[in-house]
């Protein structure tokens, strides 16, 4: 039987503050220490220019631009050698027209860093399928890491048809202006729009979860390779997700939130362990493409974050959050984070000041901002 939550849950609080009120695009997110002083910055690929953002005074610094001809789309930060700095590396060149011409649509760089990382930092091309779109960097062992980079199409593929999305994994060099090894590990799918780490049993490394037109592909890394889930390779199966993250309710039991269909409407909740149990917490979204769960509220269960760029039926963007009633999932309920002044593009979740609650980081393109959700729950103010 659910037990009710609702009498410990209490009422979210958060405070928003404007970091950045000329952003072009925003496309993209990612956080981590990129000076090494022990606190979470923030990484933002830009229309031209990928920059940071120093947490505490919040200045912003360009790490390079004009990388290509067309836009920036995607960014990744992970400390993969142990020096408690981000290692980092971009996607640009978007062009999701062009499913054919690598010269035209798609690049990857591996970013090497300054001694002063505010300077600008040296780019490495990397091989590249056409469309890139999403990337993350993925722990494969006690201390290897792997960079997965997903386009959105497949090469050649048109309207989600043809060649399947090729997934490629990156192997780190000690050199890192050397070859980098790449290999596919997935091309099943026919269009892809992003992917989650998550490691469902505590052990690593890590499942891979990859959501697009087919629904929501479960990768894992076994001895020294990247293969589908052999038990269950769909995480779910017949349902078009744009967005894919994870979450669990008290007692562990663990959840997949999504966006569906890719830049849709619906904000959805499938049981891990019953993908046929979905539930759907709202259909009035308009190009849905942030989504993040965290425990905000600390009641022992996470809560879904999502975002939407174009406005709804009431003329509006935002940012909303969805809380569970009970301990299962069975109920939810919505409050607004932003009430139209966010036309967001992705958001991330960190606890930004240390304070034990998570902030939410959000950028928008067509609102030109990027700000801090500040958690202030609990707190009074």
């Amino acid at each position: 039987m659910a037990t009710s939550i609702m009498a410990q849950s209490p009422t979210p609080q958060f405070e928003a503050q404007v970091l950045d009120d000329k952003v072009q695009i925003g496309y993209g997110l990612a956080i981590g220490d990129v000076d090494g002083d022990k606190n979470p910055d923030i990484l933002m690929a830009d229309k031209k220019a990928f920059v940071w953002y120093r947490n505490g005074d919040w200045k912003r610094f360009v790490m390079v631009e004009n990388l290509t001809e067309q836009d920036n789309v995607c960014i990744a930060a992970q400390d993969i050698d142990g020096d408690g700095k981000v290692e980092v590396a971009v996607g640009a060149q978007w062009n999701p027209g062009e499913t054919s011409d690598t010269a035209k649509s798609g690049s990857v760089h591996y970013l090497i860093r300054p001694s002063d990382p505010t300077q600008t930092w040296q780019p490495v091309k990397l091989h590249h399928e056409p469309t890139i779109h999403r990337m993350r960097w993925v722990k494969t062992g006690n201390k290897s890491f792997s960079l997965i980079v997903l386009p959105l199409h497949g090469k050649g593929n048109k309207d989600g048809q043809g060649e399947g999305v090729k997934v490629l994994a990156f192997e780190v060099p000690k050199n890192p202006k050397g070859p980098w090894k790449y290999q596919v590990i997935d091309q099943s799918m026919h269009m892809t729009h992003n992917l989650q780490v998550w490691d469902a049993n505590g052990n690593t490394p890590a499942q891979l979860l990859i959501g697009g037109k087919e629904g929501v592909k479960r990768l894992t890394f076994d001895k020294g390779k990247w293969m589908a889930n052999s038990a269950s390779p769909w995480a779910v199966q017949q349902q078009s997700f744009g967005e894919v993250r994870t979450g669990s309710f008290k007692g562990q039991k663990k959840f997949i939130a999504g966006i569906e269909p890719m830049h849709g409407n619906m904000v959805t909740v499938y049981s891990y362990d019953a993908p046929a149990n979905r539930q759907v917490l709202s259909e009035t979204m308009n190009q849905g493409h942030a989504l993040g769960c965290a425990d905000f509220l600390g009641t022992g269960s996470d809560q879904i974050v999502a975002g939407w760029r174009n406005p709804d039926k009431e003329n509006k963007v935002g940012v909303k959050l969805y809380i569970p009633q009970d301990n299962a999932g069975a109920s939810w309920k919505d409050v607004w984070i932003d009430d139209n002044t966010m036309a967001c593009e992705d958001l991330q979740i960190a606890d930004l000041n240390k304070d034990g609650k998570p902030d939410i980081i959000a950028a928008g393109r067509a609102s030109n901002n990027l700000k801090i959700y500040w958690n202030r729950t609990g707190t009074g103010k």
